[in-house]
């Protein structure tokens, strides 16, 4: 039993490897194939763990993640944390401020994914060129039939699925007070795009910022703390995918199934979670919305 847990940047995000051999001191951590984003399923786990800690003891951490460090072996825990994947890639726009971009290869992992978790089937896109660009007919992003992304521009067409892709993920990504807004924003400003020029952006559309740190006594640079950090631009979205499993462990006095496993899961979605570093900082606030159901 599994579901689509979809990962909202509400401010910049930094998930990396801890060092670098190119130009950036610290930079995300990226597949090894594609050199896409991700967030590590283990980071994704320990932040849940971490936010379960906080209900208390009354709250079932331990079944669901497993018992602490030293008793590790006692048994699993019920919830299995894939690596968050980039889906929705936030792009300045020439008009419109930004759009929010994806590819047909982001499309398909995303509908690999959600078959897994009984939430139907995503509408699916095809292109014809890498400079053709699709959008909804209700879109705000055009000029004179072009989308310009930072330094590129795309000769724009209208698709009746962007709208079915964007109506889809929006019931998922945006619930509560306000969602009928953020659904209308993404219906105007999603726009999918070729595989090769998505894997530009990847590489050349998130933010690259330079960090001090202050040596307290003299209120000057510290020497040798001088460092660049990459981050994953605010409004970013990522999907994993979580599936509970039920154990049943009486020596230990520890009983759930797949479904209660899940179910409790939810009630740690109801606030916004620090992911990843510089939480000092304001980086890594992220809203997490759980999609899918028994297939």
């Amino acid at each position: 039993m599994a579901r689509l847990l979809f990962v909202h940047a509400m401010t910049p995000l930094h998930v990396g490897t801890g060092h670098a051999v190119g130009a950036v001191d610290l930079p995300l951590a990226r597949e090894k194939t594609t050199g896409f984003p991700y967030v590590p399923g283990s980071s994704l786990k320990g932040v849940l763990r971490e936010v379960a800690r906080l209900k208390g003891n009354g709250f079932p951490r331990q079944k669901l993640f497993g018992p602490e460090r030293d008793n590790a072996s006692d048994h699993a825990g019920a919830l299995l944390v894939s690596d968050a994947q980039l889906l929705l890639l936030p792009v300045r726009s020439l008009v419109g401020t930004f759009a929010w971009v994806t590819s047909p290869f982001l499309l398909r992992r995303l509908a690999r994914d959600a078959r897994e978790a009984g939430v139907g089937e995503v509408p699916m896109l095809d292109m014809n060129g890498v400079e053709q660009a699709k959008v909804a007919k209700e879109q705000a992003i055009v000029t004179a039939d072009r989308v310009v992304f930072e330094d590129l521009d795309f000769k724009a067409e209208t698709d009746n699925k962007v709208k079915t892709l964007a109506e889809w993920l929006g019931k998922y990504l945006f619930t509560g007070p306000g969602a009928s807004d953020w659904q209308a924003m993404l219906l105007k400003r999603l726009c999918v795009i070729h595989d090769d020029a998505f894997a530009f952006f990847s590489l050349h559309g998130t933010e690259i910022v330079t960090r001090i740190a202050i040596d307290p006594d003299k209120k000057t640079v510290k020497k040798g703390a001088l460092w660049t950090e990459e981050n994953l631009p605010t409004e970013t979205v990522m999907v994993s995918l979580v599936e509970g499993q039920s154990i049943a462990a009486p020596e230990h006095k520890v009983e759930i199934n797949a479904e209660e496993a899940l179910d409790q899961l939810k009630a740690l979605l109801e606030h916004p979670v620090q992911i990843g570093g510089d939480a000092t900082t304001g980086r890594g606030r992220c809203r997490l919305a759980l999609a899918g159901g028994p297939r």
